[in-house]
């Protein structure tokens, strides 16, 4: 790359980036009229490929970045052209600011940079990922620029910046991206020095190692990663190298201080979290380094390990993060800090989020200043614990009696609120009992009407029913008019969230202590649940209740969280005695339906015609029996299996419910025998309507799974009271014998 490398010379560009800087970094991003080209281009006799001599537009498509174009599909060459915009450069270069993995830069049938070996296959190996500083000939201007790339890595592509600048700009924009990490690795390294310092002065705090391998690797991964570190040695590798070292250290280092902190628990699975990475880390860069791997493909895995090790140690942590010491949750929410800015890095660099730079020398440095800050919070704590110690006997009796006082009003309250319980027990079994004789659901939602006052008083409140596709307030007490909830609940966003009963925090006494504020002052829902036995659970009904702050006194946080704990087991009972009601219901009406068509069945159609046989019979009116029978249906089923059959009974069950009217009853006698109850049809009306029926029948093809198998017919027989026989309930057998003419008589006809 041709860049000065002396530390002289770099103290030297140091000065200019703090007095010349902003005047002279001046950049031009090249951020449009990209093209790209899948592929690899073929070379002529004097090694120039061809792709660079001939335009052809058709070839080329238009891309918004050189950087992972679409439809890869396992391909691992590419070209990308570009004309670079016209200005007025001293000492014009590109800068790229990484690229993957290897690359060559082709203009006017010349190469005019190289980064990689390319074989004769056009294949190399990975070299590194140092930013790339291109000489610009004086005539590239209106000319394209043609970059030939291999990439076996996820990515392939040019990564990161793409811009146009002075020499001398690219220098103090390459120290100017690099300050802040330099400093923040020179501060980590004292870190880490001091951390060291202090394990070897108190051997038993074992954390302190930790901290100072932690900080190192942070100062190390820093420092290689930063541009600046090819100016002090140009050798992309080995600071690739260093960077993976040090990346791949940082998770062991985390989990041997996680695992220090709570070893009175046996962390078995942090440990487990250090001794992987560990190994991986050894592994990795022993078979990179043997030639085995690339040390590019060692990235994807190690990230994914990352952030599954991340996850696993946050919940970890998470989990004990009461039982660890002040100064170690500091510690951990710095840890928490910077691995979310290396997650966030890991996702810029999967392509996961749009390319920007990520701030991991702050994470550091937060980290760092953590471990200043928890010092002096340290010293301070201790020093406060001297005055604590120091502190009257009379103070100590003083607290510890009005401890005792508090504990004798809370259980005077405790006392009361038993008895409140038990008068709210006895509420609650009366609604039970009620629920318990009624027949239907609604007719349980009528009892809870009038109920849920009573039962949840002093609380206001207010209880919804889902009818038909919403909420309807079905009552409502406690509120003034003004405040009332309204009649219909919007549910369009969604049911709102059930609310969760609190969780309790014990106190020095072992007993259960509940924040005020998440109990009052606020509403609370609670849903009110029925299992079907089709469909499953419903969210029924909705209770909503609120408790006025002025109800609750200081000692009443415990009896408020008891009074809504009770709520919710009530309602809960509610939904199971409402939910066996409902069970009845859905027993009784499959009891009388048929499970294929949906209509009703055998047993219903013998009660409702003994019962319409009787009011015919006191009314004198007439009553028609119709049974229809589908035509040739043994030969259809044989033909097209019981499967199109099931569909072509379920086809002719519809048109049947849709030809008669709504006092007509539809019933599937069995097979494919249909009857139908008419009361009050004579005759000719029940002559009519069969004949509508055998049109409609007839009209309607038989689909099943998209294949058209024909039409159906039907054969019909009627038979009406008082024009045949002494009694309707003779009507049955005299409809069949009429069905069996109409079958004699060539089928698909209607007989009375």
């Amino acid at each position: 790359m041709g860049l000065p490398r002396s530390s002289l010379f770099l103290v030297g560009i140091l000065f200019l980036l703090v007095v010349a800087g902003p005047a002279i970094a001046v950049m031009q991003p090249v951020n449009e009229g990209w093209e790209y080209r899948w592929g690899d281009s073929p070379f002529n006799d004097k090694g120039v490929p061809l792709w660079t001599l001939a335009d052809e537009p058709e070839q080329w498509q238009a891309i918004g970045f050189p950087s992972n174009p679409p439809d890869r599909a396992g391909r691992s060459h590419v070209w990308f052209r570009v004309t670079l915009p016209d200005d007025e450069w001293q000492a014009p270069v590109l800068y790229i600011y990484s690229v993957d993995i290897i690359t060559q830069v082709w203009f006017d049938g010349r190469m005019i940079y190289q980064y990689g070996t390319f074989d004769e296959q056009g294949r190399g190996r990975f070299e590194g990922w140092p930013w790339h500083e291109i000489p610009l000939p004086a005539d590239y201007h209106d000319q394209p620029l043609y970059f030939r790339v291999y990439s076996n890595y996820i990515d392939i592509g040019l990564w990161g910046e793409v811009a146009v600048m002075n020499h001398a700009g690219l220098v103090l924009h390459i120290l100017g991206n690099s300050l802040k990490s330099l400093i923040v690795a020179g501060f980590s390294v004292l870190i880490a020095l001091l951390a060291l310092l202090f394990a070897v002065l108190q051997s038993d705090r074992k954390s302190f190692a930790s901290l100072a391998l932690f900080a190192l690797s942070s100062a190390l991964m820093l420092l290689a990663e930063s541009q600046a570190s090819q100016l002090l040695w140009h050798a992309p590798l080995f600071w690739d190298y260093l960077a993976a070292g040090s990346y791949y250290m940082l998770p062991v280092a985390m989990a041997l201080m996680l695992g220090q902190w709570l070893a009175d628990h046996r962390p078995w699975l942090i440990n487990l979290v250090w001794k992987v990475h560990l190994l991986y880390l050894a592994g990795a860069l022993a078979l990179a380094l043997a030639g085995a791997i690339d040390l590019s493909s060692t990235f994807p895995p190690f990230d994914a390990l990352l952030l599954v090790s991340l996850v696993t140690m946050a919940l970890v942590a998470v989990r004990r993060f009461r039982q660890l010491t002040g100064e170690q949750r500091a510690l951990m929410l710095a840890f928490g800090v910077f691995s979310a800015l290396l997650v966030i890095d890991m996702a810029v660099a999967h392509g996961v989020l749009a390319w920007q730079r990520v701030p991991v020398s702050f994470g550091s440095l937060f980290f760092s200043l953590t471990v200043v800050l928890v010092s002096l919070w340290h010293y301070a704590a201790t020093q406060h614990e001297l005055k604590r110690l120091n502190a009257s006997l009379e103070q100590k009796v003083s607290e510890r009696t009005t401890e005792l006082e508090a504990m004798a009003r809370r259980e005077q309250a405790r006392a009361r609120l038993l008895a409140f319980e038990n008068a709210k027990g006895r509420v609650l079994q009366d609604v039970i009992a009620e629920l318990q004789g009624c027949r239907s659901v609604n007719q349980g939602f009528a009892v809870l009407a009038r109920a849920m006052p009573g039962l949840c008083s002093p609380l206001q409140g207010a209880l919804y029913q889902h009818k038909d596709g919403g909420y309807e307030r079905i009552s409502c007490w406690g509120y003034t008019d003004s405040a009332e909830p309204g009649l219909l609940l919007d549910t369009r966003q969604g049911l709102p969230e059930p609310t969760r009963p609190p969780a309790g925090t014990p106190d020095d006494h072992g007993s259960l202590r509940f924040p005020l504020e998440s109990l009052t002052g606020r509403s609370w829902c609670l849903w009110l649940n029925l299992q079907h036995a089709r469909h499953g659970i419903e969210t029924a009904g909705l209770l909503f209740v609120t408790v006025d702050p002025e109800l609750v006194s200081e000692e009443s946080d415990y009896g408020t969280t008891r009074l809504f704990s009770a709520l919710d087991q009530a309602i809960q009972k509610i939904g199971i005695t409402l939910s066996g009601i409902s069970l009845q219901e859905e027993l009784q009406r499959y009891s009388y339906e048929d499970a294929l068509t949906g209509l009703r069945n055998r047993r219903f159609f013998d009660e409702l015609l003994a019962h319409e046989g009787k009011v015919a019979q006191r009314n004198q009116s007439p009553l028609s029996v119709l049974i229809a029978d589908i035509d040739w249906f043994k030969h259809f089923n044989d033909s097209y299996g019981h499967e199109a059959g099931d569909a072509a009974l379920r086809l002719v069950a519809r048109t049947l419910a849709g030809q008669f009217r709504e006092s007509d009853v539809v019933c599937r006698f069995g097979g494919e025998e249909f009857v139908v109850i008419m009361p009050g049809a004579t005759a000719a009306d029940a002559r009519e309507r069969a004949s509508a029926l055998l049109r409609a029948v007839s009209d309607v093809p038989i689909i099943h799974q998209g294949r058209s198998l024909g039409y159906l017919t039907v054969s019909a027989g009627i038979a009406t009271w008082p024009d045949c026989g002494n009694s309707p309930m003779h009507l049955l057998g005299l409809a069949d014998e009429a069905l069996y003419r109409a079958k004699q008589r060539g089928r698909n006809r209607v007989e009375v």
